[in-house]
């Protein structure tokens, strides 16, 4: 199922991170720390239920759901969403929805890292993730 996601990675590039951030509405301040920051994230699967964390010295955040089950996140910027994760192709889609917005995160693997695409309206922001 999600086998492929599963360990710890860190962030080794970030595209278009700020542009993103600024389209969802994040604040200048939060999103020059969050810019700076080289988050580590550590997905883990117990039973169905799949715990994506994020550490990293801006924030620690953690989230745990069943995939197609809607689900309560605050994020990172303290957004408080409704959010949705479902497998699509071997794609993590995780689709968050608040004060009529809607962002959503593509994780995939791909050659071994995981490529993150954060698309709000016509932006998009790609990370890359590597293996630790």
């Amino acid at each position: 199922m999600c086998d492929a996601f599963v360990g710890t990675w860190k962030l080794t590039s970030s595209e278009n991170f700020d542009d993103y951030m600024k389209e969802v509405g994040v604040g200048f301040a939060t999103r020059k720390v969050a810019g700076m920051a080289k988050p580590n994230m550590i997905i883990s699967v117990n039973g169905d239920v799949i715990t994506i964390k994020s550490e990293s010295t801006f924030k620690n955040t953690e989230i745990s759901f069943k995939l197609g089950q809607e689900f309560e996140e605050v994020t990172a910027d303290d957004r408080k969403v409704k959010s949705i994760i479902t497998l699509n192709n071997g794609a993590m889609i995780h689709v968050q929805k608040w004060l009529g917005k809607e962002t959503t995160i593509k994780r995939q693997i791909i050659d071994g890292k995981m490529v993150v695409e954060y698309i709000m309206n016509k932006t998009v922001s790609t990370r890359i993730y590597e293996k630790v």
